[in-house]
């Protein structure tokens, strides 16, 4: 299932078992090539090693993590840096946008097509019973995958540049979502994802 939003509000999509809403375009005051050069230059990329069937390997992207909490997943700590003025400016945009309080935010960055993203839930105690997490895309178009735990269910999302995809409600615990590799050339995508920890 492909799906389509209204360009200049945050519009619900239909999905069962949870709550996706989505954005073309958030509304920020700076261009989104701008904020994805900010964002490139003045992040502190990191390349992480994390644990998955006990074993360590090296996320195929960059990514850093900024806030007031600390977070763990994939059997690694991740400790905020602190948030930039751009990080603060996206964050309270898309606090006004969405009525949702954030309090941390991890960024990654997909240097080209072969980085990705592998199929998961943002489902650690840390974020609460129903999460909402809001991504924010800039860069580069990557289809976003979500796929029902349980049922025979797909949904598939061009998150382009400058858009708000919104995850909320009981989706966590009945969908997963990744980004695949793909074969078509495509350029650097920077994606903010902000959390609430509780």
């Amino acid at each position: 299932m492909d799906l389509f939003a209204d360009d200049t509000r945050l519009t619900p999509m239909p999905i069962d078992d949870g709550e996706l809403w989505f954005q073309q375009r958030l509304p920020l005051d700076l261009a989104p090539d701008e904020v994805m050069r900010r964002l490139l230059a003045e992040t502190g990329w990191r390349e992480e090693e994390i644990q998955v069937w006990g074993k360590l390997h090296k996320q195929p992207r960059l990514s850093a993590w900024h806030g007031e909490a600390s977070y763990r997943y994939s059997g690694k700590t991740f400790h905020p840096q602190p948030f930039t003025a751009l990080q603060l400016h996206i964050k309270q945009t898309v606090e006004r946008v969405t009525g949702r309080r954030f309090n941390s935010v991890l960024l990654n960055y997909y240097r080209d097509e072969r980085d990705s993203m592998g199929f998961h839930a943002d489902d650690e105690r840390e974020l609460g019973p129903e999460p909402a997490i809001a991504s924010v895309s800039f860069g580069a178009p990557r289809t976003f995958i979500l796929k029902h735990r349980h049922l025979p269910k797909k949904v598939q999302l061009a998150l382009g540049d400058g858009c708000l995809l919104l995850m909320a409600g009981a989706l966590q615990k009945h969908w997963l979502h990744g980004i695949n590799k793909e074969r078509t050339p495509r350029g650097p995508r920077i994606n903010l994802t902000f959390r609430l920890i509780l």
